[in-house]
């Protein structure tokens, strides 16, 4: 380690707050006093859905050959009513509850979650264990299979969120509970029911075994952020929805509502889910790929294995956008000039114009992957960011663009090009899917039938939370998130 390395330093061996509630199976769940479990999952606009199910009847579950619940193969296409394109009210996939991730949910006494797998009901023809069951379109699954290959490739990874949310005191007309900014104390004012509030969020999350490490007022009017540590990425993303969940329930007990809206005010700052992910090399198998040349790009302190995963992702970042950016109304986040990362697929060593901040120590870096925000899916926004960096560790490819120390966009397009800076991030949703459609190595990182599914999703999406007024999409988006 650097000797200049500061803060708290995380690698995957030191990770102690890995779920260990539960692990006594459902004798340890009734000793803790848990008397339902939400069966959770969440789909591919982002809403985390749940079955409540008695301790006594999950206990049974669990007890049976093949533990689950039966789900429509059209639940991630079902939006209200509606089916997106290439779904149809045919067929039921089993919903096989993974132990591993079960928690206790802080916001609801007595209550715990747990989060699953999609399975077939039938094995597949010719396939065999548990391929035979693998459903290719399941969200948790395509992130689950990327890590597992990139640990196989000898690469670990961490990954911590920033939560950044508004509480409103009204939605119709819009109110937030105040109009202070950045950090400022008169924010949270103690003795207050707004303090006691944010106080019982940070409780639940720690109650629920999540890694609490700060909270505060953020820019905008009623904005917050929740940072919480560092995890495995499935972990991650598994705690993710649980602190969606905590802010969203405490919230409503004080008669206030949560929201992840991207831009909820034209003329503020708006919420984003900034994603730090730690790239860890836990040395490469004889077959691996070879690793990039430590003596070339001199101009950067990353490690050889980081160079390669920035350049990857940054060659992808534009077609991710249509996952990781998928509402109208993140685009309206993200812009040159406002600190959102900008608009141009570029990295600078703590630049906030940058969709990839890269910050830490040399030695102890992490990348902050600003182009994403609470309407994402953690987990395909977390197997798109990684399944595209580990591209370039596969084909050992070395880093070709160049830091910069401003927004790209105050470049000149010969200065951008120079620095190999090339095209620019998508200013539209249409735009994000098409371009989506069109990186076909991408398909093949995350499947050609999730991709196809997910853009009819998104686009069927898209005409549902576009209806009516501004006010109306406004009020559809706060409802949603």
């Amino acid at each position: 380690m650097a000797a200049n390395a500061y803060g708290t330093i995380y690698t995957p061996s030191s990770i102690s707050n890995l779920p260990t509630f539960g692990k006594g199976g459902i004798a340890s769940l009734k000793e803790a006093g848990i008397r339902y479990v939400r069966i959770q999952w969440n789909d591919y606009t982002n809403t985390t859905r749940y079955r409540i199910v008695p301790i006594s009847a999950f206990e049974k579950l669990l007890a049976a050959s093949r533990p689950g619940i039966g789900l429509a193969k059209a639940a991630l296409g079902l939006i209200g009513i509606t089916l997106a394109p290439g779904f149809s009210g045919t067929g039921e996939h089993l919903y096989v509850p993974d132990m591993s991730s079960i928690r206790p949910c802080g916001y609801a006494s007595n209550h715990a979650s747990v989060m699953g797998w999609l399975e077939e009901k039938l094995p597949l023809p010719g396939k065999e264990g548990k391929d035979a069951y693998k459903v290719a379109t399941c969200p948790r699954g395509i992130l689950k299979g990327i890590v597992d290959d990139a640990r196989l490739a000898g690469v670990e990874f961490l990954v911590g969120v920033e939560t950044e949310f508004i509480l409103l005191s009204s939605t119709d007309p819009i109110e937030a509970v105040n109009d202070y900014n950045w950090s400022a104390s008169a924010a949270i004012p103690s003795g207050t029911d707004l303090a006691a509030c944010l106080e019982e969020i940070a409780d639940a999350l720690q109650a629920s075994g999540i890694e609490l490490l700060m909270y505060h007022a953020e820019a905008a009017p009623g904005q917050y952020e929740i940072v919480t540590g560092p995890l495995p990425p499935l972990e991650a993303a598994d705690a993710l929805i649980l602190t969606r969940e905590t802010i969203y329930n405490i919230a409503s007990k004080y008669d206030l509502t949560a929201t992840l809206t991207p831009r909820l005010y034209a003329d503020n700052c708006g919420s984003a889910a900034h994603t730090h992910i730690s790239v860890h090399s836990t040395g490469y198998p004889p077959n691996s790929p070879p690793r990039p040349n430590p003596d070339t790009n001199k101009k950067t302190t990353m490690t050889p294995l980081e160079r390669s995963f920035v350049q990857s992702l940054l060659t992808h970042l534009p077609a991710l956008a249509a996952i990781t950016l998928p509402t109208v109304a993140s685009y309206d986040r993200v812009q040159d000039g406002v600190w959102s990362g900008g608009t141009y697929p570029s990295w600078g060593t703590e630049n906030r114009e940058a969709p990839i901040r890269v910050t830490g120590a040399p030695g102890a870096h992490h990348f902050e992957v600003r182009c994403m925000d609470g309407t994402a899916s953690p987990y395909l926004a977390l197997a798109a960011f990684l399944g595209a960096g580990m591209i370039g560790v596969y084909e050992g490819q070395e880093l070709e663009i160049e830091e910069v120390e401003v927004g790209a966009a105050e470049l000149s397009e010969e200065e951008r090009i120079k620095r190999g800076i090339v095209g620019r991030m998508p200013r539209t949703l249409s735009e994000a899917r098409s371009k989506l459609l069109e990186d076909k190595v991408m398909h093949k990182v995350l499947g050609e039938e999730f991709v196809e599914k997910y853009l009819s999703v998104n686009k069927t999406w898209e005409t549902f939370l576009n209806k009516g007024d501004a006010k109306a999409k406004t009020q559809l988006m706060i409802q949603n998130y």
